[in-house]
């Protein structure tokens, strides 16, 4: 017997609107698919990182740019994956101060997650996704 699987796609401006999108989005998808509050939290913060990381690599480069959130849902995990048409990939750092607001992003999706990485895709562009264990 295989496992039921889920997929929902949203496409976003790459805009500081993107990230609010995505958090509704994962929020409204994981709670029709019977998710539990804790995992959703967890894949929100997520999301929310790679949206954001996003949105701040690709905008300032393409005004007109779009990502596109992709969240795949088995019985034991749930992938979220972030697309944008950078070929950069992410580099994950540190930020330098206990105060700093922003550099965090990767480091957080690593630490809530199972696995995090990125892959570039043939008709440029990359995708940044994660795993979200649901056992």
């Amino acid at each position: 017997m295989t496992a039921e699987r889920y997929i929902s796609t949203l496409e976003l401006d790459a805009s500081a609107e993107a990230t609010p999108w995505a958090r509704r989005h994962v929020r409204d998808v994981l709670s029709a698919w019977q998710v539990t509050v804790e995992h959703i939290d967890t894949a929100e913060l997520a999301v929310c990182e790679l949206v954001s990381n996003a949105v701040q690599h690709v905008a300032p480069d393409a005004p007109d740019a779009r990502v596109t959130l992709t969240l795949r849902h088995d019985e034991s995990q749930l992938i979220a994956e972030v697309s944008d048409p950078s070929d950069h990939p992410p580099v994950p750092s540190t930020a330098t101060s206990k105060d700093a607001e922003s550099g965090r992003g990767l480091f957080i999706v690593g630490e809530i997650s199972k696995e995090w990485d990125y892959y570039l895709l043939p008709t440029g562009g990359k995708v940044v996704w994660c795993v979200i264990a649901l056992g």
